[in-house]
C-alpha cells in the first residue's frame, strides 16, 4: 500500500505542530509539507524545527496550492474561513480534506458540504477515538432514557478557546438529540438563550468553563429524580487529536466524494 502524503494546514499552530509530529511517527504516512496564511510569521521556517524536531528540509509555505502538488490529503485545524478556502483548494486538485476546525457558521458548513460533492471530506468537532465512542454511547443512552432524565453537557477548555459551546459539546448534543428524536435547535438551553425560571422538560443544557491550559474535558449527565448517570471523557494530550486526524487522512484516500465524520472512519455509523 502506498504511503499517504499529508499536507498540514496551520503548520505553525499548536495543533499543526502536533499533526506534523504524528505524521512523522506514523508508518504508512509521509509529510508533504505545511503552510500558513500569507504573511504569517512562520513562513520560510523549517517545519521540523518549528515542531521541536530535527530539521526536515521542508519550509512552511504561504498557501495550500504549492503543497497540494505533492499531497493527497490536507489535515486542517485552522479557522473557519481558512478551512473553507482550503476545502476549495483541495477540491480544485482532487485531494481529500480532513477538517478538525470548530466554530464554523451554517454558511461556512454549507460551502464545505458543497466542495464534498467532488472530494472526500472528513469533518468532525473532535478527532479523538474516545470522544467519538462517547457520542455513540450518549445517543444510545438518550434513546433508552425517557425525558424524565434531564440532559446536561459540561465542557471545559483552555482560556484561549474562542468558540462556546465547543464543537465536541455540540457533537454530543447532536447525538443526544438523535437519540431522543428531537430538534436540538428547539430544545437547547443554558447558553445565552435568555430563559429564566424552571428548566423545560426534555431540553438539552450546556455548561461551559474556560481557564488555564485545559485541553478538553466533557461530561454528559442524565439527571433523574433518583439517580444521575454521567458519561465523560478527558483529553490528556492534544496529540490524541492529531492521531485521530492522521487516521482519518489515511482512511479518506480513495473514498468516493462525500462529507464524512469520525464515526464513519471508526465504523461507528454502520
Amino acid at each position: 500500500m502506498a504511503k499517504t502524503s499529508i499536507l498540514v494546514a496551520g503548520a505553525g499552530g499548536r495543533m499543526g505542530k502536533a499533526v506534523v509530529a504524528e505524521v512523522l511517527r506514523t508508518p504508512g504516512a509521509t509529510l508533504a509539507g505545511g503552510f500558513e496564511r500569507p504573511g504569517g510569521p512562520d513562513i520560510g521556517k523549517d517545519i521540523g524545527v518549528l515542531a521541536g524536531l530535527d530539521a526536515l528540509g521542508l519550509k512552511v509555505e504561504d498557501s495550500a496550492a504549492k503543497g497540494l502538488k505533492r499531497a493527497g490529503v490536507i489535515i486542517d485545524f485552522t479557522a473557519p474561513s481558512a478551512s473553507v478556502v482550503n476545502a476549495e483548494a483541495a477540491a480544485e486538485t482532487g485531494a481529500a480534506h480532513v477538517i478538525g476546525t470548530t466554530g464554523l457558521s451554517e454558511q461556512e458548513s454549507e460551502k464545505i458540504a458543497n466542495f464534498a460533492k467532488s472530494i472526500p471530506i472528513v469533518m468532525s468537532g473532535n478527532m479523538s477515538v474516545g470522544v467519538n465512542l462517547l457520542t455513540a454511547l450518549v445517543e444510545s443512552a438518550a434513546r433508552t432514557l425517557s425525558e424524565d432524565y434531564d440532559i446536561e453537557i459540561f465542557e471545559a477548555h483552555h482560556r484561549h478557546k474562542k468558540d462556546a459551546p465547543s464543537g465536541t459539546a455540540l457533537m454530543l448534543a447532536d447525538a443526544a438529540a438523535r437519540g431522543r428524536e428531537i430538534d436540538l435547535a428547539d430544545r437547547s438551553a443554558g447558553m445565552n438563550d435568555g430563559r429564566s425560571g424552571e428548566r423545560r422538560q426534555g431540553d438539552i443544557g450546556f455548561s461551559v468553563m474556560r481557564g488555564g491550559g485545559i485541553i478538553g474535558d466533557h461530561r454528559v449527565s442524565f439527571a433523574g429524580a433518583e439517580e444521575v448517570i454521567t458519561l465523560s471523557h478527558s483529553a490528556i494530550d492534544r496529540g490524541l487529536f492529531a492521531k485521530g486526524a492522521v487516521t482519518a487522512a489515511r482512511w479518506a484516500i480513495g473514498k468516493p466524494p462525500g462529507l464524512y465524520n469520525m464515526r464513519d472512519v471508526l465504523g461507528l455509523n454502520s
